[in-house]
């Protein structure tokens, strides 16, 4: 197996990140922005609008799971070794409003043979946490997610 640079490893998950998010309606409808990327790791932004409010005009919890699985996809696939989630786990802290700008960050906790660990944690604009969530991933054997498959 060889070994692969820091800045080699940075370009597979930024050309990733672009080949993931060209078709990503889910994320793009949401007006998700992809704020930064690297080998295992994601951040990602949305701002809440007035539909994502639910009857108690507090962010609908499904929004802000789906950030942060937005934020888990981009970190496990940054490998360009198509994966998938396999389950998740999300604990609400605090409730997010209209206007607010939620940020989720996901970073790799463990990834070994095919299944791994990330944690997600959402903040709004104060850096209060709003969410965390806890990932499980699994990745599919000789599968990519841009092609032809890059080195890494």
């Amino acid at each position: 197996m060889s070994q692969v640079s820091a800045a080699e490893a940075q370009r597979t998950a930024e050309t990733v990140r672009d080949g993931m998010y060209a078709k990503d309606n889910a994320s793009k409808g949401l007006g998700m922005e992809i704020e930064a990327i690297g080998p295992g790791s994601a951040r990602v932004g949305m701002t809440v609008r007035a539909d994502m409010l639910n009857g108690f005009a507090i962010c609908h919890g499904g929004f802000i799971t789906t950030l942060a699985d937005s934020a888990f996809a981009f970190a496990c696939n940054s490998y360009n070794h198509l994966t998938v989630a396999s389950g998740i786990v999300v604990d609400f802290l605090a409730p997010a409003h209209a206007g607010d700008r939620l940020t989720a960050t996901a970073q790799e906790v463990s990834r070994t043979g095919s299944t791994g660990v990330y944690d997600i944690a959402v903040t709004n604009q104060q850096g209060k946490t709003v969410a965390v969530m806890r990932g499980r991933s699994h990745a599919l054997k000789g599968r990519h997610v841009v092609e032809p498959p890059l080195q890494a």
